[in-house]
This record gives C-alpha cells, sequence and structure tokens, in this order.
C-alpha cells in the first residue's frame, strides 16, 4: 500500500496511556533554555537502550547539554533514506508568569493537558518515542530516525552540530518532520531568524565636559533607528509574501544597556537586536548593510570624536528560512496523512530549516497550537495529542515493507 492510498481517521479523543505517560515523564523534567537537557536526553536514550537501539549523544562544549540522534533501521538493516522525526528538547522560562499549578508536574483538566513544553514541544517527543515498540515490531521497508536537540528557543543552537554530525557519519535521510504545534495542519515555510549583538565604544567624560568625551548612547540610538529604518523600508516595499501572517521581513531591537551615571558621557553601549527574513530575502544582504552604514557612516564620525571609537557586532544565533516545494516527497506525504492540503507559511522559526539547509527536505507538522506555548497555563489538547499519535501511526504503516 503506497502512503499516498491511506486515509485519515475521525480523531480520537484520547491519547493512549503509553503516549501520555512518556509526555508527562518528559515534562516533569526541567529543560528550561540555559539549564542543561542531559536529564531527558540520557531519560530517551536509556529507554532506545533498553530496546536494543544505540543513540548517537552529540554533546555541547558546555557540560550537560547534549543532541540524541537514533536510528530504528529498515527490516534488512538499513538507516540510509527513510523519515526523521525531530523536536528540541528545550522549554521557555516560567518566571514572571502566573500559572494556576505547578508548571512542572502535568496535569489534565478538562481535556487538556497542562505544563511547560506539554505544546512545544515535549506532546511530540513523548509521542514518538511511546509509539517505538510499535515501530519496532513492524517489518520498516525504511528505516525511522529520532533526532532531539538542544537550546532551540534561544535560536536553534544545538541543531547544527546534530546535523554536522549525521552529514561527516553519511547520514541521508529521505525528509524530516519537525514536530512544532501546529495543529496538526501541514507548513511547508517558514521565515528565518538572525540575532546580534553590537557594542558601541565610546570615551567617558564628565558630563560638564561633553566634547571630551564620545557619547556611544547617542551613536548607539542612531544605528539603531537605521535599523528600524530598514524595518520600515520592508513593510512599505517589500517584497511580500501574503501567505505569511507578516508578510514581509521584520527587524527590531529588543534589549539595551548603557551608561553608569546621569553625569557621565556613556563610554559603551551594547543592543541586541534581530531580524526574521522571508526566505526569498538574503539574512547576508540585511546585515551587511547594516555593518555598511555602522562602518561608512557612523564609525568615521565617531573616530574625529574619539580616535579610540568601535562599533563591534557580535551574531548570537542564525536559523534559516524554510520553503519546501509542494513536489517535495515529504510534501505529499504528509498531505496524505494530514488530508490537509492548504499551502500554509508561518512567520515563527523552526530547526526545519536547519535540516533543509542540509538537502534533506523538511515540513513541521505536530500536535498543539502555537498560540498555546510560552504563556502561563501552556496546554496541549488531548484530542490534539490522540490526532498526533494516529498521524504516526500512519506514517509508521506507509514505511512499512508490503
Amino acid at each position: 500500500m503506497s502512503v499516498t492510498d491511506l486515509e485519515v481517521e475521525p480523531s480520537a479523543a484520547q491519547p493512549s496511556p503509553a503516549a501520555l505517560q512518556w509526555i508527562e515523564r518528559l515534562v516533569s523534567i526541567d529543560t528550561t533554555s540555559r539549564v542543561p537537557n542531559l536529564g531527558l536526553i540520557e531519560t530517551v536514550r536509556d529507554e532506545f537502550e533498553r530496546r536494543g537501539i544505540a543513540s548517537t549523544l552529540i554533546r555541547d562544549r558546555r557540560e550537560g547539554w547534549a543532541n540524541l540522534f537514533a536510528t530504528v533501521p529498515a527490516h534488512d538493516g538499513s538507516t540510509q533514506g527513510g523519515i526523521v522525526l525531530s523536536g528540541h528538547t528545550d522549554v521557555v522560562p516560567v518566571a514572571g508568569q502566573a500559572w494556576d499549578s505547578d508548571p512542572f508536574v502535568p496535569v489534565v483538566r478538562d481535556g487538556k493537558l497542562y505544563g511547560r513544553g506539554t505544546c512545544d514541544m515535549k506532546g511530540f517527543i513523548g509521542t514518538a518515542v511511546a509509539l517505538l515498540p510499535e515501530i519496532l515490531d513492524r517489518p520498516l521497508a525504511q528505516p525511522i530516525h529520532f533526532a532531539l536537540s538542544y537550546d532551540e528557543e534561544i535560536g536553534c543552537v544545538g541543531a547544527p552540530s546534530m546535523i554536522a554530525d549525521l552529514r561527516e557519519r553519511g547520514y541521508r535521510p529521505a525528509g524530516c518532520i519537525v514536530g512544532e504545534p501546529t495543529g496538526m495542519r501541514t507548513v511547508v515555510a517558514h521565515k528565518g531568524i538572525q540575532t546580534y549583538q553590537c557594542c558601541v565604544r565610546g570615551h567617558a567624560a564628565h558630563s560638564s565636559l561633553t566634547p571630551q568625551g564620545l557619547n556611544a548612547i547617542e551613536y548607539a540610538a542612531r544605528l539603531i533607528c537605521f535599523i528600524r529604518d530598514i524595518a520600515d523600508e520592508f513593510r512599505a516595499q517589500g517584497p511580500y509574501d501574503a501567505l505569511f501572517d507578516v508578510p514581509y521581513t521584520t527587524a527590531q531591537t529588543s534589549l539595551i544597556q548603557g551608561g553608569i551615571a546621569i553625569n557621565t558621557v556613556p563610554a559603551e553601549c551594547t543592543f541586541s537586536f534581530e531580524f526574521r527574513n522571508l526566505p526569498s530575502v538574503s539574512p547576508e544582504g540585511v546585515i551587511a548593510r547594516i555593518e555598511s552604514y555602522a562602518r561608512d557612516t557612523l564609525l568615521p564620525a565617531m573616530r574625529r570624536e574619539h580616535a579610540d571609537a568601535a562599533i563591534e557586532f557580535l551574531r548570537l544565533s542564525s536559523a534559516p528560512g524554510l520553503d519546501t516545494a509542494e513536489q517535495a516527497a515529504i510534501t505529499t506525504l504528509v498531505r496524505s496523512l494530514t488530508g490537509d492540503t492548504e499551502r500554509r507559511k508561518v512567520a515563527y522559526g523552526t530547526e526545519a530549516g536547519l535540516f533543509a539547509q542540509a538537502g534533506i527536505p523538511t515540513i513541521v507538522c505536530g500536535p498543539g497550537h502555537i498560540e498555546q506555548a510560552h504563556r502561563a497555563n501552556e496546554y496541549v489538547s488531548l484530542e490534539q495529542l490522540a490526532t498526533g499519535e494516529r498521524f504516526l501511526r500512519q506514517l509508521v504503516e506507509g514505511l512499512v515493507r508490503h
């Protein structure tokens, strides 16, 4: 039976007990970004090893952070081709949010599973891990790969090393499904995201002697306004893609720090900014414009005031956009399993662009809705989890040798 012949059954109201138990187990492990995720990774690794499947941990330079990659081979032992099920293990912070229950003690209320990460995206990961016994029990014609990453929420930091490791070991998956919350609808494109820190260095002086100093905040403000001008230009002139909810490239400055006292000319100002580009817009071109303005316009003016002036940029994170072709096999496969034919694009970023950039056709599809993520009382409905579980079962069946 071809995967295109599969029919989607009506959604069950409840996920299986095994899936729910695994999701709850993962949610109970605090993997807030910048907190080590190794406890969760080792929990999943131990489950794979218990069932005879070896896992590879790709560790960060910091102690306690790791990606995990594991493969359930095809019936003939092959590990080439197949589908990657990808998810990030980190979650956003809960500080300052008013939760009605402990965010790391998952609880079911009114048909919804509450807890940090239930929606984004331990619901997908837990469901996939829970299906491992069923996957092992089927004669797969193609392998199924599991790819779990760290620190996605702070800019897709962990996945690049895992993808590089796959390349080095000669893995060539035929497709990838990133299980971010999409309401189990097919997402074929998303924006890229680039984040930078900029440090503007001036010269301190007493504020009564301002001509002897160089005000770093004032020059930083000019650069910030230039970034806003670029954002306004994209908004007014495009390019546009009407399928995105925000149909143009955006940019903003989100953090700033500078100065030490009201009566001191500030010697330093540091700010962070981001831009989210349409897949058709070159991120290199955007940052080149910003760096050129700093280098060719601002810096000469600053050095006329003080020779030691400097402007330094540090790239914090970079994740490419995604734009998967309708003709790609992974698109056809997921559409056949979901029954969703709408061409859908989203403004938020995922790790899907990284897999696609590595030559692995990728789409985004998972249980829950992005509006329910990152907020207090994050939840995923049990119905969504059940739909996601059925989707993965059908995916497995489509990869079975007939």
